[in-house]
């Protein structure tokens, strides 16, 4: 279909798409799991282009540069959240790239297109160094998982453990080991472990050895839980350190079984979540994962091949993204 973007404004640039990461959260979208939808609805929220057009007021970027756009394009800019640099918890609520209210009343449409029309101040830099294809999911994934190992200080000395090695998972396990943290990655079979350690894990357990917990029991500083369908995190509660915190960043579409009180009490564990990440963060991000020499795995595919994707994604059959060239979809 065609879509209409909205006249550049002032302060807006004009984003010519060279690539869009496929998403989890569009599936999720998709099919409804998160309730009704604005349909007809463009999907994508992992976008890399190329300036062809910035506002008079824009002094951000300037046409040639290649500039990413996350899962917010607006938010308030006023409340105390978006002050402090939290543009995703806005007071007023945030809106998202697609299937969000745009300030002329339509909806937003995301990043399977060929263009987007954008407010400057909610585009990256994406950094020299960054292969832009490989750059796309970190607009996601990557501030996903950068954000709580930031917050629970993953770094030297510290143990951290990966719930999940899947399009979160991966990059979570390379941004973890850059930190310089001790990485483990938790998954429920050996068949991805001798991946788990190329990309930077210490360690791999397989969760489905009744054995793991017990060996695992009080380990770690940090788990994140990366998985996207319904789990009973109550067991890998069991595996946190005193002050230890897991942050569920999968965003299943059901409810999470936690744990007892007493669980939590003893020893001081917290159960938390986080969700992507403000755009000064972000470009945090970007700039620690280009040098690091981060990206996410992926495989790139064409147009016609997007229901496909979509198909594979949910049998686990990627390593470990799909992205959109999108120069096919013209």
């Amino acid at each position: 279909m065609t879509i209409e973007r909205r006249d550049v404004g002032p302060h807006d640039v004009l984003v010519r798409i060279e690539f869009a990461g496929i998403c989890h959260s569009d599936i999720h979208t998709v099919n409804g799991d998160w309730g009704p939808q604005p349909f007809p609805l463009v999907p994508g929220h992992e976008i890399v282009g190329i300036v062809e057009q910035a506002g008079a007021e824009v002094t951000r970027h300037r046409a040639g540069d290649r500039v990413g756009v996350g899962c917010v394009v607006r938010s308030c800019g006023r409340c105390a959240n978006c002050r402090g640099g939290d543009e995703q918890h806005c007071s007023l609520g945030m809106v998202p790239t697609y299937a969000g209210a745009d300030r002329d009343g339509t909806t937003t449409q995301g990043g399977y297109s060929t263009h987007i029309v954008v407010d400057a101040g909610y585009t990256l830099s994406i950094p020299e160094g960054l292969d832009p294809a490989a750059a796309a999911p970190l607009l996601c994934a990557g501030i996903t998982t950068y954000a709580p190992l930031r917050r629970w200080g993953a770094g030297p000395g510290k143990k951290v453990a990966v719930v999940g090695l899947g399009g979160l998972g991966h990059v979570a396990v390379k941004i973890g080991n850059a930190m310089g943290a001790e990485v483990t990655v938790l998954s429920r079979s050996l068949k991805k472990q001798e991946d788990a350690l190329r990309l930077g894990a210490g360690h791999y357990h397989a969760t489905g050895d009744p054995g793991t917990f017990t060996d695992l029991a009080g380990r770690f500083d940090v788990i994140i839980n990366t998985i996207s369908g319904d789990v009973d995190i109550s067991p890998y509660v069991s595996l946190l350190a005193l002050d230890g915190a897991l942050v569920n960043v999968g965003a299943a579409p059901g409810p999470l079984t936690v744990a007892s009180g007493f669980m939590l009490a003893q020893p001081r564990r917290v159960v938390t979540g986080s969700m992507i990440g403000g755009i000064a963060l972000t470009q945090e991000m970007l700039d620690f994962c280009a040098g690091h020499g981060i990206g996410a795995d992926i495989e790139i595919v064409s147009a016609d091949r997007i229901n496909d994707a979509y198909r594979r994604v949910l049998a686990a059959d990627v390593r470990y993204r799909f992205v959109i060239d999108a120069a096919t979809l013209a």
